[in-house]
């Protein structure tokens, strides 16, 4: 079954979560929803003080999402000092029971392992997944979920259930229908089948599109 245009559907289903930084979320006054994290890139000397407006602002209802959160052996930031930030807030996600979304760029052993140590109660998310099938497999079958965006391995997409992919647009120009639609086709299904299914690990969120992950255009992550 070939996925139908997204035309089609009603554009008014949709929500967008959208990626803060602490500072950013403790001080925004709408109530739009939100992730909130402290990404490996921006890991400074204030770090702690960015983890207690974190927790502060992370049992609000209008936040869904804990991160971007995660390792980058690419990126400046003392690799162990990344390691002990993620840990913080992973703590966080199990204390307050929301998902966990997580950047991981070539640390993938170490996540595994840490992931293994803990045993989360709550849901960790890859962010922009853009793995091989290989490795696609290897996260599934340790409960990972896999998050899709504009770019994506068609294979890893076949291979992940829908009830383990999420989709978001990141800081991607095309619009979150128009990556559904894509990776419905890669799946062979309609659009609404890709709907119903993807995406529930976010309580109360019955609705057709869901952007998981996105960023303002002033942010750049």
């Amino acid at each position: 079954m070939k996925a139908k245009s997204f035309e089609t559907l009603k554009p008014e289903t949709m929500i967008t979560i959208w990626n803060l930084f602490p500072a950013e979320a403790l001080t925004e006054q709408s109530d739009r929803l939100i992730s909130v994290g402290l990404h490996p890139w921006y890991v400074a000397a204030d770090w702690e003080e960015q983890l207690r407006m974190q927790s502060e602002v992370a049992g609000k209802k209008r936040v869904v999402l804990i991160g971007e959160a995660g390792l980058d052996k690419v990126c400046k930031t003392d690799f162990a000092l990344q390691q002990t930030v993620f840990l913080r807030q992973i703590e966080l996600a199990e204390e307050i029971q929301k998902p966990l979304i997580i950047h991981c760029v070539k640390a993938w052993q170490e996540l595994i392992t840490i992931r293994k140590k803990v045993l989360p109660s709550v849901p960790w998310i890859i962010h922009g997944f853009r793995g091989k099938p290989e490795l696609a497999r290897q996260l599934l079958e340790l409960g990972f979920y896999l998050s899709y965006g504009e770019k994506f391995n068609a294979e890893s997409v076949r291979i992940t259930p829908l009830e383990r992919l999420c989709t978001e647009t990141d800081e991607s120009k095309l619009p979150i229908e128009e990556i559904c639609f894509q990776i419905a086709e890669v799946k062979g299904i309609s659009v609404e089948l890709l709907l119903s299914q993807t995406n529930r690990l976010i309580a109360n969120m019955d609705s057709q599109f869901i952007d998981i992950h996105t960023h303002d255009k002033t942010i750049a992550i």
